[in-house]
């Protein structure tokens, strides 16, 4: 059951939101036509999901080895070669998410300790810009899980 929720967590958590932001986006639409009031909340929940929503995209592409990438050149190259760019790449795209992550949790304890709320819903500001260093993480994880798992099978 475990094994299950890990290996399609990104997508699970990614529909729900993306449920989440198309039915508040819908009710926004309907109380602006019908009541003339628009729900100015709602922007603040969807642009934040959005940003959640692309970090788990983000973090399901390198779990599929399907991130952007440039092989015009990487598949003429030699196969030591090939495996020393993988790695090389590899370890770039970890130390930017580990910074990223870094600052992102930096971010978070600011935010923490300076009790900032949003604008709209008067929120803790921390809810969401904690998905920045979570999804920094999990997006390490499933790097490093495809690296481990392409390097085994000599794919790079």
């Amino acid at each position: 059951m475990l094994k299950k929720l890990w290996d399609h967590f990104e997508e699970l958590v990614g529909a729900v939101m993306l449920m989440i932001m198309v039915s508040i986006a819908f009710i926004n639409v309907v109380t602006r036509y019908f009541i003339k009031y628009p729900l100015s909340f709602t922007e603040e929940i969807e642009v934040n999901l959005f940003v959640w929503l692309v970090m788990l995209g983000t973090s399901m592409a390198f779990k599929q080895g399907a991130n952007l990438s440039m092989t015009f050149f990487y598949e003429r190259l030699a196969p030591k070669k090939r495996l020393i760019c993988f790695v090389f790449s590899t370890a770039a795209s970890i130390l930017f998410f580990a910074v990223l992550a870094y600052y992102g949790y930096v971010e978070v304890i600011d935010e923490i300790a300076l009790d900032v709320t949003t604008e709209s819903l008067d929120i803790p500001v921390w809810i969401y810009t904690i998905a920045t260093p979570v999804f920094s993480v999990l997006i390490i994880l499933r790097l490093l899980q495809h690296s481990i798992q392409t390097y085994k099978e000599h794919q790079f």
